[in-house]
């Protein structure tokens, strides 16, 4: 054989392995990965906004976010939040609203939405009385189906945002955990989940385990850390939802115990579109999220 032919066949030979590499998908073969637009759920810093609502969203803009996520307008007209927004150089691809407003108030807060430009509406909490009532999380899977079929016919997703008694057996539900019920009975294309990861690891549950086995339901996470992960007594796992745990517990991102690498190195299984910083009771809220988007956004995984 020729080295002209030696030659040429390598040529072959590297260019089907170049091409059969190039059809793949970005992250099948990258060695590192990278949150390309970190986001901050305002409530972190709530007080701020409520004070100054155009100079809180500027402040968070200089930080380097890129996307916000509404916990509430504060009077503002959604076409002067979209305006700010503008001006900023931000997006709010989602907003959180109660669900008494999923329940009385769906179709202007969609149209709102769309005017602003989030993609998504989640409902982030559901009282007490409803889901100790014997058929309040039946009821409340009808709501979500409900509105994640109205909302899709305007183009924007229904989601759910979890704190940790979802994850307590409810025997109401015979046992099961009250999440994997929204999870089985709400439809997939309609409701999608917001998984808060702190909550969640919180409660001794596995965020990896939830993505594996409903793939591409996780369009959104919240992202903050705790200095420790606490022991969790069975069905006890709302125990936690108070002020002294979220003041002392609840830390900047990275400077905490969850293994955010592990985590996210299942975002494409997942599903994970949306990274959102949160602290419940940050002492200084926008030191706070400037750490989180300091270690986010040079985080590797």
């Amino acid at each position: 054989m020729t080295k002209l032919s030696m030659n040429r066949r390598t040529f072959l030979e590297t260019s089907i392995a170049a091409g059969i590499l190039a059809s793949l998908p970005g992250r099948a073969f990258a060695a590192t990965h990278d949150i390309k637009k970190v986001g901050v759920q305002l409530y972190t810093v709530r007080d701020d906004v409520k004070k100054d609502f155009a100079g809180s969203i500027a402040k968070v803009a200089a930080i380097g976010y890129k996307e916000v996520e509404f916990a509430g307008y504060f009077d503002h007209k959604p076409s002067d939040v979209r305006a700010l927004l503008d001006k900023n150089g931000l997006a709010a691809p989602a907003c959180h609203v109660s669900y008494e407003v999923v329940e009385k108030h769906w179709p202007e807060t969609i149209d709102a939405a769309k005017t602003i430009g989030h993609q998504y509406i989640v409902c982030p909490w559901v009282e007490e009385k409803l889901r100790k009532s014997p058929d309040g999380w039946k009821q409340v899977a009808a709501t979500f189906n409900k509105a994640g079929e109205a909302s899709a016919k305007a183009g924007i997703q229904f989601g759910y945002h979890n704190h940790t008694f979802e994850f307590a057996p409810d025997p109401n539900l015979g046992g099961k955990f009250p999440y994997d019920f929204l999870l089985e009975n709400t439809d997939p294309k309609l409701v999608k989940m917001e998984m808060d990861l702190c909550w969640i690891t919180v409660t001794g549950q596995d965020p990896v385990v939830y993505f594996k086995k409903y793939p591409g339901r996780f369009p959104l996470v919240h992202v903050k850390d705790v200095k420790e992960v606490p022991k969790v007594a069975p069905g006890k796992a709302d125990e936690f939802l108070n002020t002294d745990f979220e003041k002392n517990v609840m830390t900047a991102v990275g400077s905490g115990v969850i293994d955010w690498k592990r985590i996210f190195a299942h975002a494409d299984e997942a599903g994970i579109q949306h990274y959102f910083v949160e602290h419940d009771a940050p002492p200084d809220p926008f030191a706070s999220i400037t750490a989180s988007y300091k270690y986010l956004a040079a985080l590797k995984f």
